[in-house]
């Protein structure tokens, strides 16, 4: 193994006041200095930032994690101990903690985890992509488009949850190509491009609306709870098939990520410092899609984890850039708890988790709004 040396290092911080956001690298910038400290090997090939806050914040956000983990566990209408716990997912358990743990509570708390990350990153990537902290799945319409793929396959098709999610993501890629057809000669500017979305998803939701019109009663019931977005009933099924896509998408996006900050300095920056700007945000698009539309094909449509957490993240680490393991940890406790709180504040009731993450989403999006709007008057 090649040995790993530590040096000081000093670079252009991509994403700040000074520097132009993508679609503008004409822009005349000044690059701020940011200290670090930079992991690399011998030969050069392979290199790392580590800046000791985002350090910190990461290891505070685990330590977040197991505890909204250990209590959504252990804690319900059925407590058990920690110990309790731990015999059952080794096997060793008695029959009621092993129910409890593995067929009711684990696959829920793995679904919200699986869920929240993926809906973070895909945010972080489409708001360091547009230059703007409202483009997120859920704003643009990516979601919206895996809700009518999702149930189209549901309502019309009768399918399966491979074929569900295989419908969502059809649903959630078209829609982007629409947006990108919508966008053809013009650049992906922050603003224009959350217009069109908007317009988009108004649009998508019609259809959505008029599927649930062709359904029969039961399906119609069924459709329009799923819309709501909730982590009730789920299953290894759907634990499974959500693992297995943030498994296979989430280290892409987390290898690309040096480009993505390359590419939010401006596009002549980025391809002086030899990216290929339009294949890095085609592929980064996609996967930032691929993620909305699995993480809405297994819980429905979930709102404003993909929009908040990115920017919660960024604000937590003091980065620029586009921080996106923070961003995954941070949407996974964000989901994981918002799940918590109406399992365990609303009891008995069964308050599906996307009412509660749209309550304090929209909140959150009306502070952005103002906020946004006192920046562009100053």
């Amino acid at each position: 193994m090649t040995a790993v040396r530590e040096a000081k290092a000093s670079a252009p911080d991509p994403g700040d006041g000074t520097t132009p956001r993508p679609g503008t690298a004409t822009a005349e910038h000044r690059p701020r200095v940011v200290s670090g400290r930079v992991l690399r090997t011998r030969s050069g090939v392979l290199s790392l930032r580590v800046r000791g806050r985002a350090v910190v914040v990461t290891a505070a956000l685990l330590t977040a994690l197991v505890t909204v983990a250990g209590t959504t566990l252990t804690t319900g209408d059925f407590d058990l101990s920690v110990g309790e716990v731990l015999k059952a997912l080794t096997g060793s358990g008695s029959g009621v903690a092993d129910f409890v743990v593995n067929t009711l509570r684990m696959p829920r708390l793995v679904t919200a985890l699986c869920v929240g990350a993926a809906l973070a990153v895909s945010g972080a990537i489409l708001q360091s992509i547009t230059g703007n902290p409202l483009g997120s799945p859920d704003i643009i319409g990516f979601t919206n488009g895996s809700a009518v793929g999702a149930l189209v396959v549901t309502v019309v098709l009768h399918g399966s949850m491979t074929q569900i999610a295989t419908g969502a993501l059809v649903g959630g890629l078209a829609t982007a190509l629409a947006v990108h057809l919508l966008m053809i000669g013009r650049g992906i500017q922050g603003f224009r491009l959350v217009v069109v979305g908007i317009g988009v998803s108004a649009l998508l939701l019609a259809v959505n609306s008029y599927l649930i019109t062709r359904a029969t009663f039961q399906e119609a019931l069924e459709a329009q709870a799923w819309l709501i977005g909730s982590l009730g009933n789920r299953l290894w099924t759907h634990a499974q098939a959500i693992g297995l896509a943030v498994a296979v998408l989430l280290p892409l996006a987390f290898l690309l990520s040096r480009r993505l900050s390359m590419v939010e300095m401006g596009d002549t920056t980025a391809t002086a410092l030899g990216v290929d700007v339009s294949r890095t945000r085609t592929i980064l698009l996609v996967i930032s899609v691929a993620l909305a539309a699995f993480a809405t094909a297994v819980t429905g449509p979930i709102w404003f984890i993909a929009l908040a957490a990115p920017q919660v993240a960024r604000r937590l680490t003091g980065s620029s850039g586009p921080s996106l393991v923070p961003s995954a940890l941070t949407g996974a406790v964000m989901l994981a708890l918002s799940d918590l709180a109406v399992q365990r504040l609303f009891a008995p009731a069964l308050l599906p988790v996307g009412t509660a993450t749209g309550c304090v989403g929209g909140l959150y999006l009306i502070w952005l709004l103002v906020s946004e709007s006192r920046k562009s008057r100053a």
